[in-house]
């Protein structure tokens, strides 16, 4: 019994392969079932950019639902520090000013500290050649 098992299974698989051969062949033959098994496998593509399409946008609308908020927050926070940073501009324009105002302030100290060098050492050599 194990060998008739055995010499079954390899004429069935030999069948099976003849038939297999056979139908590629008819296949290759006959030009409708050319069409048909390129209707098919485009088919198969098709489903497949499908599937993959869908998985992408699955993930897209789960971005979007997840970042909406932590963009939404973000944009509050900033505009919630927008008067803050006016305020400091503000503040910051002020003491450039000031800043400026004390810059020409010493140099014109600077100018008249200068002056006043110069007219001691012209008197003290005037003391001197004297």
């Amino acid at each position: 019994p194990a060998m008739a098992m055995k010499l079954f299974l390899a004429l069935s698989v030999h069948a099976a392969a003849g038939a297999q051969h056979r139908d590629l062949a008819h296949a290759a033959a006959n030009p409708i079932r050319k069409v048909v098994s390129m209707l098919q496998m485009m088919q198969k593509k098709v489903e497949a950019e499908g599937e993959k399409a869908e998985e992408l946008y699955e993930k897209y609308l789960c971005y979007c639902k997840s970042s909406g908020g932590a963009l939404a927050e973000s944009i509050a926070a900033a505009e919630a520090r927008a008067p803050e940073l006016v305020a400091s501009i503000e503040a910051s324009e002020g003491k450039l000013a000031q800043l400026k105002a004390d810059v020409e302030t010493h140099k014109t100290d600077r100018e008249a500290a200068k002056a006043a060098v110069a007219e001691a050492t012209a008197i003290r050599e005037k003391e001197k050649a004297a």
